[in-house]
């Protein structure tokens, strides 16, 4: 659990950083461009008075109300790029903790999920220089100390993934991987994440 608030926290105070720069980048490309197409109504307006009043000015309205509508478009796509780039650096972040806390993030998330302790640990390329067999053997006698069959074996094959770990036994899979713990957490943190940021 304490690794799920950590994931919390990261992507929170990710978003806390980002904000000013992203309301002040938006807010600045909106103003241009409702100017841009302010410009360009009034044009239009001057033109059309000649013919009819009334048709320049609903003229005028559709155009402006496109920008609106483009602009609001822009600012979206920007924050779900933003919130994206958020995720993404979160888990660019678990994966740079250092080869302690990886260690601690395997032991503590094996021991909090209901496991039969006979599992077979994945992991990707660059964990195994860091999961070793004396690391097995402790987390096999921290299960035990649970009563849980302690006879967790590491395997040789690795998965591609940015970090974590599978647990895999009879061809069903527990991920722990970064990714699928963020995509986990996502739905829920995501109106979370754009209130820190945009409101």
């Amino acid at each position: 659990m304490s690794s799920l608030n950590n994931i919390i926290s990261k992507i929170l105070k990710d978003a806390k950083d980002k904000n000013e720069n992203i309301v002040s980048t938006a807010n600045a490309e909106k103003d241009i461009i409702i100017s841009k197409k302010i410009n360009s109504a009034k044009e239009i307006e001057s033109e059309m008075a000649k013919k009819s009043q009334i048709e320049a000015k609903s003229r005028k309205e559709r155009i402006l109300s496109a920008a609106k509508l483009k602009v609001r478009d822009n600012k979206l796509g920007a924050k779900q790029g933003i919130i994206e780039d958020i995720f993404k650096t979160s888990i660019d972040k678990l994966c740079s903790s250092s080869k302690e806390d990886f260690k601690n993030f395997i032991l503590n998330s094996v021991l909090s999920i209901k496991v039969d302790g006979d599992e077979t640990l994945i992991v990707n390329e660059a964990s195994m220089n860091i999961i070793d067999e004396a690391f097995i053997k402790e987390l096999n006698e921290a299960l035990k100390a649970k009563g849980i069959n302690g006879d967790i074996k590491l395997s040789s094959q690795t998965r591609e993934f940015n970090g974590g770990f599978i647990l895999q036994k009879n061809g069903i899979e527990i991920n722990n991987t970064y990714e699928a713990l963020v995509d986990s957490l996502r739905e829920e943190l995501e109106s979370e994440v754009a209130g820190v940021l945009f409101n």
